[in-house]
């Protein structure tokens, strides 16, 4: 794997410098995100834009520095918001933000990636139709069983190989993440970080699978059968190409399956992080951090290096597993999280905020929680923020009181869960297995659509189809 030396030497910058702050970052307070001006979130606008559009400008720029550029984003905000409110401040919400949510972000989406990318489905799968629809059916259960980036890991080879003999194939991966990489996971804390979120905070296990399962179902089901008809109607176009890249030569199978007792694992360590609680903490420069939270991650390492070890080196060459793909939401996403801070305090800050009017809309004239609005506000923001930061702002919004939510505000939760999982498939930086799944797509020569090509497919599939749901569940 090429290292990007200038957003590498970024971090290793900070490590440095950190430990001189710590004195000042651990005494520093939280900032008040209504005294921001909305012109702090033009960082984290430059690195979406940036996502979007070097690709599509400056293809070999972008492919070659786009950490450099991610970098630099961070800088643009972490530099100046250091000159106004000094180094303590700033520096206890960088800590806070790698510390709290990007490294243990980064560790479960590296375990899962890994232990996923260990396991090879043997044989070759023809990709008709109907075989194509039945995996995505199949994505969309495992997704809440072992995670959107689980079921998308684990998937996505064998259904690029599957289809290696079709002319059109990005079609199968944009429905791919649709259906696996996001809708399917709305159905358990396991399936997206927004739900786990939800979990910690006091809603029950299987509170979203009884209250979201009819939204899901209509959702996937079209989704599904759409996917059949479009599919079927370029298969029957173009047919297959005269020869097979991947001839039949054995018999459908897996090898590394030991991985699937490690994906156990991954399971155990998130769902004990949640359900354990210990009065044992620490303070890393200011970020409280608990022994659960420790353990997991500790947890997830070790399986990672466990299953790098111990998977044969002739099932990663089959998968054609590399690490461009995590270096590249690895690298994008520490951008994305430190120019993301003032964008959500703003959001936090609530009525008396810069974004005021984002939480006005989701309250009627009599007080009561609009679900319709907070289905789509959730699911708009979500869409381009973080999705767990998202869902937190609008759970608290609507009050924070999980009793409360699962029960007299049960509609309301439910358009908050369903906005956050759902709409994180309107573009590729909505959920991170789609950058993910995006990454391999292209690495195994899919012709993938741009940023806008691919909001294209959402905005004529996803965004009707969510009109529609509204409707139907949230009003």
């Amino acid at each position: 794997m090429t290292v990007d030396l200038l957003s590498t030497k970024f971090f290793r910058t900070l490590a440095v410098a950190l430990p001189a702050l710590i004195p000042g970052i651990a005494s520093a307070a939280d900032f008040d995100g209504s005294t921001l001006s909305p012109l702090w979130g033009l960082p984290f606008a430059g690195i979406l834009l940036s996502i979007a559009l070097m690709p599509l400008l400056a293809p070999s720029l972008w492919h070659h520095h786009y950490g450099k550029l991610s970098a630099a984003w961070a800088l643009a905000f972490l530099v100046p918001f250091a000159a106004i409110y000094g180094v303590s401040v700033a520096g206890a919400q960088l800590v806070h933000a790698l510390v709290a949510e990007y490294i243990p972000f980064i560790i479960l989406l590296t375990a899962l990636f890994v232990v996923a990318g260990g396991i090879h489905i043997r044989g070759n799968l023809h990709g008709a139709p109907g075989l194509n629809t039945a995996i995505l059916a199949i994505g969309a259960v495992l997704a809440s069983l072992m995670g959107t980036t689980g079921a998308s890991m684990l998937l996505i080879r064998p259904l690029i190989r599957a289809n290696d003999n079709r002319e059109h194939r990005a079609h199968v991966v944009v429905f791919f993440i649709f259906i696996v990489s996001n809708v399917g996971g709305s159905l358990t804390p396991l399936g997206d970080p927004p739900l786990f979120l939800g979990f910690l905070k006091g809603v029950e296990f299987f509170w979203t699978a009884r209250n979201i399962l009819p939204d899901t179902l209509f959702v996937v089901g079209i989704l599904l059968a759409l996917f059949y008809a479009i599919d079927r109607w370029y298969y029957r176009k173009e047919g297959v190409l005269p020869v097979d890249p991947t001839p039949d030569t054995s018999r459908i199978g897996f090898d590394g399956a030991v991985n699937f007792w490690l994906l156990a694992g991954i399971v155990f360590f998130v769902l004990l992080s949640g359900v354990w609680k210990s009065p044992i903490g620490f303070d890393i420069l200011g970020t409280a951090v608990g022994l659960p939270g420790i353990v997991r991650d500790v947890g997830l390492i070790a399986i990672t290096l466990l299953s790098l070890k111990i998977t044969a080196p002739q099932v990663h060459a089959d998968n054609v597993f590399g690490w461009a793909p995590m270096a590249e939401v690895a690298k994008l996403f520490a951008g994305i999280f430190l120019t993301i801070i003032p964008v959500i305090a703003m959001l936090k800050a609530g009525v008396n905020g810069p974004f005021g009017a984002v939480v006005s809309a989701v309250t009627r004239p009599d007080g009561q929680p609009d679900a319709a609005m907070y289905f789509w506000a959730t699911g708009i923001l979500s869409s381009f923020l973080d999705n767990a930061p998202t869902y937190l702002v609008f759970f608290n919004t609507a009050g924070g009181d999980a009793q409360a939510l699962m029960t007299t505000y049960a509609t309301t939760l439910a358009a908050i869960s369903a906005g956050a999982v759902f709409m994180g498939a309107n573009t590729y930086i909505g959920n991170a297995p789609n950058l993910m799944v995006k990454a391999i797509a292209e690495s195994r020569g899919v012709p993938m659509p741009s940023f806008f090509g691919y909001m294209l497919w959402s905005g004529a599939i996803l965004v009707p189809l969510f009109i529609l749901s509204t409707f139907i569940f949230f009003r």
